[in-house]
């Protein structure tokens, strides 16, 4: 079988890196070029030192039009322009926040969230990946917005580890700062709020409810832990039969019957999903690793698709654990 040649456009970040880290161990793939205008004609495992002896890759400092897919790992507002500068005969999965959104000036561009736009992404040229948050959050609540349960307003608090915050230093991603350290930053304003209103709207077209967003920064590396409360009067056996109904032919998403831990997903492709009622009230916890599921290995399932390769191939991962 003929494998996929694919490029990554700024490969020297944090997704970049997940992405080469996929892809050289994925069976229907050659790596074909790695770009990056920052470590061009450096080896690729210099940059990401884990890859010593897996790769003799290096990066080049423009795109090759020789490929089947690009994978854009850029900067939020630099894809737009690259876009125009690849051959119309080239898939592209951007990764950044430039077409999540629906405008009047379309891009031809679907919305890589599997879970719900599955069989739109098996024949899209181009893929929108999804944001972290905005992952998390819709697969804890998309069964219902199918069934037009989300009635009252939606509470969220959801907590990412620094590498959601980019390679390059800040202020809040300096270890000194972010160890035994906790905060909100962008509460109710988050720009994933976007696209999270969007799908719910798809799906539950009568969707006019409030939606509380508290994101935080926590004091661990990667992952993303998200609870969300809601008013439900289902029984909970209802709830879990549900959710689990809906994600049944859905390889990546995991309903526990045990409250959950962050361990359990980093370094995985998986979300998985916890459901506990108080009375009236619906708990949801939902969690994935920001850096896979969340950008990089969601991308390579997005690609898997649009291929007609089986979705979870070079997407089997072992979790850390502990």
């Amino acid at each position: 079988m003929k494998k996929i040649r694919v490029g990554i456009v700024g490969g020297a970040g944090y997704t970049g890196g997940e992405l080469i880290r996929i892809l050289i161990n994925h069976s229907g793939v050659e790596i074909a070029f790695v770009q990056s205008r920052s470590q061009a004609v450096k080896s690729i495992a210099a940059v990401h030192t884990d890859l010593i002896g897996d790769t003799n890759l290096q990066f080049v400092d423009s795109m090759q039009s020789d490929v089947d897919v690009i994978f854009l790992c850029v900067a939020h507002g630099a894809a737009k322009d690259i876009v125009k500068n690849i051959a119309k005969n080239i898939k592209i999965i951007d990764l950044s926040a430039d077409f999540r959104l629906k405008t009047n000036d379309e891009s031809n561009f679907i919305y890589g969230l599997p879970e719900f736009n599955r069989e739109k992404i098996k024949t899209a040229k181009n893929i929108a990946n999804p944001g972290c948050f905005a992952t998390s959050i819709q697969l804890a609540l998309i069964p219902l917005a199918v069934q037009g349960l989300l009635k009252n307003q939606i509470n969220i608090q959801s907590t990412t580890g620094s590498t959601g915050a980019g390679i390059g230093l800040s202020e809040t991603s300096h270890f000194s700062w972010r160890q035994n350290n906790l905060s909100i930053y962008k509460p109710f304003t988050h720009q994933h709020l976007g696209e999270i209103h969007q799908t719910l709207k798809e799906l539950q077209p009568d969707f006019a409810a409030d939606i509380s967003m508290i994101p935080q920064r926590g004091a661990f590396t990667r992952g993303i832990f998200t609870s969300i409360v809601l008013e439900n009067d289902m029984p909970i056996e209802s709830l879990i039969t549900l959710y689990s109904n809906y994600y049944v032919n859905h390889p990546f998403v995991h309903i526990s019957e045990k409250n959950i831990d962050l361990k359990q997903v980093v370094n995985t492709n998986k979300c998985i999903i916890y459901l506990e009622k108080h009375e009236n009230k619906l708990l949801i916890i939902s969690m994935i690793d920001n850096l896979i599921k969340g950008a990089s290995g969601q991308a390579v399932q997005n690609m898997n698709l649009q291929f007609g390769l089986d979705e979870t191939t070079g997407l089997k991962l072992k979790a850390t654990a502990f």
